[in-house]
């Protein structure tokens, strides 16, 4: 397609005389271009996480006028008029292991911690998920009623979470004031479901009404505490029972549709309507449940989301569901590395992968596992080695995963609201994801999985070029 000037020359070479007219319009034309070009460029900030970088700030020259640059490497061409769904925010679990390793701090290096991790000013955490209850990573087994059948709620008390994990929930709240929390159990008191215990077991339906009544003196204590919640899922994990080895509880579908609908929906509408409940908070692989529970429109009407794992199934999944209930919100809720993985501090590009893949499959969050462990993937009372989105080692000093970095290239950029846009590349290796900011600014996140590479930025009618890092994550913002 011709621009402006080429049109312009055309008419001007056209017929007897062209040539002089031609000569004396030149120098006028090509003040013209240089002032359209100039304004026509914008400022590009570019980030990049490598071997060698670590969201590092690198050199980037500006986007101009994709008719005057020639395309060199790589294409990938941003479109604003494709939009999909808007984003919550990004963040971590905030597990009793993790509050507590946070409370051992020394003051001064768990505030300057915390001010870079939740401060909107830097990595800026937003959303976060909390335990009801001991999950597998807890110091120890608890819940808030464990007087039997205790229909009433007399003897509950959050009690235990008063030591650290509520005044570091306080903490977290103070610095980022916007933090959104989903709250998940790992299993009811133990009594009741079948075997009396809170490891392992099923839930049982004639505990359904008091349990319902435990989540809302759940909210009522977090609220009197400081720590509104405005999320909640049934169960972490529905489908197993993790063999009885730490917190868990099978719950079939039938069992949470009937809890939602006759249970904890009216008792969240009438006492609790500022907090949504989000089905499932399990893997990508159970989506056929999902769509089978949302056929139930009494059901439906107390559903506000869908929670995924990415541990087993693949992300299109999710969209398969989305394509048969487009207004339904999804959110990632979980996903960690592990601490024995040789590549704890590394995979960035993995994580880049996984993040890009859960995006571009309709989810408005994403929300890792532990933000904090030690050195041995602790404290644990389950069987699985997980490492914390960040290390705390023996000495006070602490080590980030390669989560960590590939986390903030998303959170530290994109803000409650941006919308994701289309974004487009032939190249295999190169995942790619784009969202505009309410504010009208641009954000694309490059995982590349191959070689150093060059890549030309399309945005409408301007480009730029970049030359990217091998085994990188690099966020450029303009």
């Amino acid at each position: 397609m011709l621009n402006n000037f080429e049109l312009k020359r055309r008419h001007f070479v056209k017929g007897a005389g062209a040539l002089s007219t031609l000569a004396l319009a030149a120098p006028r034309l090509a003040l013209a271009q240089v002032v359209q070009d100039s304004a026509a460029a914008t400022a590009v900030r570019v980030y990049m996480t490598s071997d060698t970088k670590k969201h590092e700030a690198v050199e980037a020259a500006p986007m101009r006028s994709s008719a005057n640059l020639k395309t060199d490497g790589d294409r990938v061409v941003v479109d604003t008029a494709q939009r999909f769904q808007p984003i919550l925010g990004f963040g971590c679990a905030y597990t009793d292991a993790s509050c507590y390793l946070l409370s051992t701090m020394k003051p001064e290096a768990r505030q300057k911690f915390m001010r870079d991790t939740f401060s909107p000013a830097a990595m800026n955490l937003s959303v976060g998920r909390t335990s009801i209850g001991a999950s597998d990573y807890s110091r120890d087994v608890y819940n808030y009623d464990d007087v039997q059948n205790d229909l009433t709620m007399e003897h509950f008390s959050i009690k235990h979470d008063e030591a650290y994990i509520l005044p570091i929930l306080r903490e977290m709240r103070r610095i980022n004031p916007d933090l959104f929390l989903l709250a998940t159990p790992w299993s009811p008191p133990g009594w009741m479901k079948t075997y009396g215990s809170m490891l392992g077991g099923w839930m049982t339906y004639k505990y359904l009404a008091p349990y319902a009544l435990y989540f809302s003196r759940f909210l009522d204590a977090y609220r009197a505490a400081g720590v509104p919640i405005q999320a909640v899922t049934s169960q972490n994990e529905l489908e197993t029972d993790q063999g009885g080895s730490m917190p868990a509880t099978y719950w079939p579908p039938e069992i949470e549709s009937d809890f939602i609908r006759d249970h904890l929906g009216p008792m969240l509408k009438e006492k609790h309507d500022a907090t949504e409940i989000w089905l499932l908070d399990h893997n990508y692989d159970l989506w056929k449940r999902v769509r089978w529970q949302l056929q139930d429109p009494e059901l439906r009407k107390y559903v506000s989301g869908v929670a995924w794992h990415g541990y087993v199934g693949t992300p299109d999944m999710m969209s398969r569901l989305h394509d048969t209930q487009p207004d339904m919100p999804f959110y990632w809720t979980e996903g960690g590395p592990d601490i024995v993985d040789p590549k704890y501090a590394s995979d960035w590009t993995r994580w880049g992968t996984i993040f890009t893949e859960a995006l571009s499959n309709w989810c408005r969050c994403i929300i890792t596992w532990n933000l904090m462990l030690d050195s041995q993937g602790k404290p644990n009372i389950g069987p699985f080695q997980c490492g914390g989105l960040v290390t705390l080692k023996d000495d006070g000093s602490l080590v980030m995963s390669g989560q960590y970095w590939t986390l903030r290239h998303f959170s530290q950029h994109l803000r409650r609201g941006a919308v994701r846009i289309g974004s487009h590349s032939d190249a295999s290796e190169l995942k790619h994801v784009a969202f505009e900011n309410k504010d009208g600014s641009h954000v694309l996140v490059l995982t590349n999985t191959g070689e150093e590479r060059n890549i030309s930025l399309i945005h409408s009618n301007l480009e730029t070029t970049l030359r990217i890092d091998k085994q990188s994550v690099t966020t450029v913002v303009w």
